[in-house]
């Protein structure tokens, strides 16, 4: 489970993810405070290829962080289908 570089590349790839299958994706948000580091996990459960990660401590990457996670829960509880992508900054 390698960590993604770039955000523009996750973001990508959690979006086809949840796309893909939205009722098995999950996202898990942890913070480690002794580091100040903040991790993004998206995965569907079907195969650890499929966990997508993200690490950063910088400030204007967990605004991304948070933006992003904001997006995939309005999806989340969403009574519309979605088979539209969504806009990521």
């Amino acid at each position: 489970m390698p960590y993604f570089q770039t955000w523009e590349e996750f973001a990508r790839a959690a979006e086809k993810l949840y796309l893909t299958d939205p009722m098995k994706v999950r996202v898990v948000l942890k913070y480690r405070h002794c580091d100040g580091n903040l991790c993004i996990k998206v995965t569907d459960n079907a195969a650890v290829s499929d966990c997508l990660q993200y690490k950063t401590d910088q400030a204007q990457d967990v605004k991304k962080i948070e933006k992003l996670h904001g997006k995939l829960m309005r999806l989340m509880v969403s009574k519309e289908t979605h088979s539209g992508s969504m806009e990521t900054d």
